[in-house]
């Protein structure tokens, strides 16, 4: 699949701003963040920036953005629309959840309620946004059981990452928060790997075959059904050079999961300055290996529509 810019920008973007926003709501209404004015002022305008500027640049990817209000109509069949509509009801809790935390100073009671509702409501968004791609039976590398829970773990790891680098900055050593950075950060790098190895090792059931309904001796097209590229090879069929797909792999596994680990360690075992350049560099590091990660995923993706195009297998 293409690997369009606007929608790795809205996947990577959404998915921390809902992770971080998610940790700020649960760890703001247990009583383990302060519930200073400006730690919550700092950490929901980072979080609810992030999901926005992601929302906003998704409508890039729209032939008429001016539509996109049509999306939401569409809740009971469409993952994109129930996406739209639990995204825009999450900004609901977290700006009450802004109200108590900045005017009032106070994430009790109600206001800890609005926490717990923006944590529940983002977890549904990055769960929805993962549906998009794993209802979708033609694309062999999204249609499995390791997209819903990577999106949602990444998103963890991503929003984790970030809320270290926060309270590091705001002086505020809580081992809580550097124990879930190291813990995701783990548990997202091996889903990971193991999502890759799944599609390195397997393969989509339809072949050229298939397709045209032949069971007996192997088909190959002898020509493509058009002389030069359409839609179609532009947006499904988009192809990456093996060697080029396994360096940045490679790149990802170093800059997403392996040194933001290293230096989340870092920050959890000591503090000051230290501390906090360990924390800033881990949410650095992660945040560019994720991009090139959620690359790969639409770029290594293949639509079973490229059988009539010459390939053998998706």
């Amino acid at each position: 699949m293409h690997p369009a810019l606007s929608v790795i920008f809205f996947t990577t973007a959404t998915g921390a701003g809902y992770g971080f926003l998610a940790l700020l709501g649960i760890f703001g209404a247990s009583g383990l963040l302060p519930s200073d004015r400006w730690m919550g002022l700092s950490g929901l305008i980072v979080a609810l920036g992030l999901i926005t500027t992601g929302l906003l640049s998704s409508t890039f990817h729209l032939g008429h953005p001016e539509r996109a209000w049509r999306a939401f109509t569409q809740w009971r069949s469409s993952w994109l629309s129930r996406e739209g509509v639990a995204s825009v009801l999450t900004y609901i809790p977290a700006l009450l959840l802004g109200v108590g935390w900045v005017v009032f100073q106070d994430v009790s009671g109600f206001w800890a309620v609005m926490g717990v509702l923006a944590a529940v409501l983002s977890w549904l968004t990055v769960a929805c946004t993962a549906m998009i791609y794993r209802s979708l039976r033609p694309i062999h590398q999204w249609h499995n059981d390791f997209t819903v829970p990577s999106y949602i773990v990444l998103s963890l790891m991503s929003g984790a990452v970030l809320m270290s680098a926060l309270t590091k900055l705001f002086s505020i050593d809580n081992g809580y928060i550097q124990g879930l950075t190291v813990i995701t950060l783990a548990i997202g790098w091996a889903l990971k790997s193991a999502y890759w190895n799944f599609n390195k090792k397997s393969k989509g059931l339809p072949t050229v075959n298939s397709a045209i309904g032949v069971d007996a001796g192997r088909v190959n097209v002898l020509e493509a059904p058009h002389t030069s590229d359409n839609y179609l090879l532009k947006e499904m069929g988009f192809k990456v050079a093996r060697k080029h797909a396994e360096r940045l792999r490679l790149l990802s596994h170093v800059m997403g999961f392996a040194l933001p680990l290293l230096f989340s360690l870092i920050a959890l075992f000591t503090t000051g300055a230290t501390a906090v350049i360990a924390s800033v560099l881990a949410w650095a590091l992660c945040s560019l290996g994720i991009l090139v990660e959620r690359w790969l995923f639409f770029a290594e993706a293949k639509h079973s529509v490229t059988l009539y195009y010459g390939e053998q297998t998706v």
